[in-house]
C-alpha cells in the first residue's frame, strides 16, 4: 500500500477482506513494507477495504481467478485527506509543510527551503483566495535590533521569492520578529547545539483569509 501523490510506503494500515456480499472475513494490518496478505479462494470474488488515519477510506474489488498461481497481488493507493483549514491556523502544520529554515546570518532561501516553499506555492495555487502572514523569526545570537532587521529580511525575501513564482503580492503580508518567539531554552547566554538554534531560524505562514 503507497500514498497515492508521493509513493510512500504505507505501513499500519488496517486491511479487511470481505466476500462478495460484503461479511467480514478477515483483517490486517499492512507490515513495514506496506504488504499485507489475505488467504482466499480460487474463482471467488471478494472486497477489499483500506484504512489509515489521514487518508480516505478505499475500497476495491478483486476476483480471483480460477486457475491461480497461488498469489494474486492488489496494489492499492490511498489519497491524502484534504486538510481542513481556518483563518489563523499555520499553513504547514495543517498540510505537513517543514517551516523555512535559514543559515546563520543569512536571508537567502536555500535548496532544501526552496523545495518546501514550492509546497506552499501549490497550496495558493489550488486555493486562490488564500491569504498568508509570513512570520519570520531569527536564534538568539547577535543583537535583539540586528536579529529583528534580519527576520524582516528573511521575511521579504521569503515573499519575493513567491511572488516571483506566480504569486500576487497583495496575497502575501510579512513581519520579522527577531528572537522574541523561540521555540525552545536557547536564550541569550544559553549554551546550546547548532542544530537547536536553527530551530529557532525559521518561517512560518499563517492563514489570514480563505
Amino acid at each position: 500500500m503507497t500514498d497515492m501523490a508521493t509513493g510512500k510506503l504505507l505501513p499500519d494500515s488496517k486491511i479487511s477482506l470481505f466476500d462478495s456480499k460484503y461479511n467480514l472475513i478477515n483483517t490486517g494490518v499492512t507490515d513495514v513494507k506496506g504488504n499485507y496478505t489475505f488467504a482466499v479462494e480460487c474463482g471467488k470474488t471478494y472486497n477489499v477495504r483500506a484504512a489509515k488515519p489521514e487518508y480516505l477510506t478505499k475500497e476495491l474489488k478483486v476476483v480471483i481467478a480460477k486457475e491461480n498461481n497461488g498469489r494474486t497481488n492488489l496494489d492499492i493507493a490511498l489519497e491524502k485527506e484534504k486538510c481542513q483549514v481556518a483563518v489563523g491556523d499555520d499553513l504547514g502544520k495543517c498540510f505537513g509543510i517543514k517551516m523555512i529554515y535559514f543559515d546563520l546570518d543569512k536571508y537567502n532561501i536555500r535548496r532544501e527551503a526552496a523545495l518546501d516553499l514550492e509546497k506552499i506555492l501549490d497550496v495558493l495555487k489550488e486555493n486562490p483566495t488564500m491569504k498568508l502572514d509570513i512570520r519570520s523569526h531569527t536564534d538568539s545570537r547577535a543583537s535583539h535590533k540586528y536579529n529583528e532587521a534580519l527576520s524582516d529580511n528573511r521575511a521579504k525575501s521569503t515573499i519575493s521569492w513567491l511572488v516571483q513564482n506566480g504569486v500576487d503580492q497583495s496575497r502575501l503580508t510579512g513581519k520579522g520578529y527577531g528572537e522574541t518567539q523561540l521555540v525552545n531554552k536557547c536564550a541569550d547566554d544559553v549554551k546550546c547545539t547548532e542544530e537547536e538554534h536553527q530551530l529557532n531560524r525559521r518561517s512560518e505562514f499563517i492563514i489570514t483569509a480563505l
